[in-house]
């Protein structure tokens, strides 16, 4: 990465969307695909002339549910890679979060929360997708959210929910809103050299090239030379598809729970204001 693909250290007047972009093409980026909603479609207006000067690709889908597929796809060819939706296209891509929290693809989805449910209000904001967030697709399974308050956040958080997704090969989600999404606000952009970035572990050899043997197993990235099996069903240490087995399920699901709840302490973050001496709490976010 060439520092002059990127803006220099600065301050900037920038739209929250455009914060979000920035901060994916700082943190390494070099994959998107989406389909226009409002309030996210700037996402992809911004990356689709950004994207291809830093050596990526940006492609609009013919839908939500291909957007994330295509993201997961290119996450497993050995690229960085985000989607950006709003409430309806989030809906759309519930059973794909699924898949990549099954798969162990570290990807980011974000999510500019509007109106609804269904179409609603397009271009009111809103905070009402936490708990689809959350738990929105089926099963057991736990899921790493963050929320922004700025356009900083959005760039900053951004650069967070991508070092998340590699450190724990899961997706995240970033969880916005439309008033943070079009909010335009002074922006800081450090230098690169202090953007600290987090990158996949790859096996160093065919025996740690399998789904086991650790809580974050190395991810064999497809085209070097490795055997890669990867499936959304049950499946054994190796990626093969293994359904008959209580045994087997329950060990695999415990493992992909287990490496982000053991870490819970290491990936929230939160911020505590006029706490002291106080009787009654409120706790919000975004």
């Amino acid at each position: 990465m060439k520092k002059d693909q990127l803006l220099e250290s600065g301050k900037y007047f920038m739209q929250g969307n455009e914060a979000l972009a920035e901060g994916a093409l700082f943190a390494g980026c070099r994959f998107f695909a989406g389909y226009p909603i409002t309030p996210a479609s700037e996402v992809l207006e911004y990356l689709a002339k950004k994207m291809p000067k830093n050596g990526g690709i940006c492609i609009q889908m013919e839908d939500e549910m291909a957007s994330l597929a295509a993201a997961i796809g290119a996450s497993w060819a050995g690229a960085k890679a985000m989607t950006a939706t709003s409430g309806p296209g989030f809906s759309l891509m519930q059973e794909l979060i699924g898949y990549a929290f099954m798969t162990e693809t570290p990807v980011v989805v974000a999510d500019m929360q509007r109106q609804g449910p269904s179409t609603g209000q397009a271009t009111k904001g809103a905070q009402g997708d936490v708990m689809q967030a959350r738990w929105g697709t089926h099963g057991d399974y736990v899921s790493i959210v963050l929320s922004p308050n700025s356009p900083q956040e959005m760039f900053e958080l951004v650069i967070e929910a991508f070092n998340l997704a590699e450190k724990y090969r899961t997706p995240v989600i970033l969880l916005a809103d439309e008033a943070v999404a079009h909010m335009r606000e002074i922006v800081k952009i450090p230098p690169l050299e202090e953007i600290r970035l987090s990158e996949r572990k790859k096996p160093r050899s065919v025996n740690e090239a399998f789904f086991g043997g650790e809580d974050v197993p190395p991810m064999p990235p497809l085209g070097e030379g490795y055997y890669v099996a990867v499936t959304g069903s049950t499946h054994n240490e190796y990626g093969i598809r293994f359904t008959a087995d209580p045994q087997v399920h329950g060990k695999l699901v415990e493992r992909l729970v287990g490496k982000i709840v053991k870490n819970t302490d290491k990936i929230a973050k939160f911020e505590a204001v006029n706490i002291e001496d106080c009787d009654v709490g409120i706790v919000a976010y975004g």
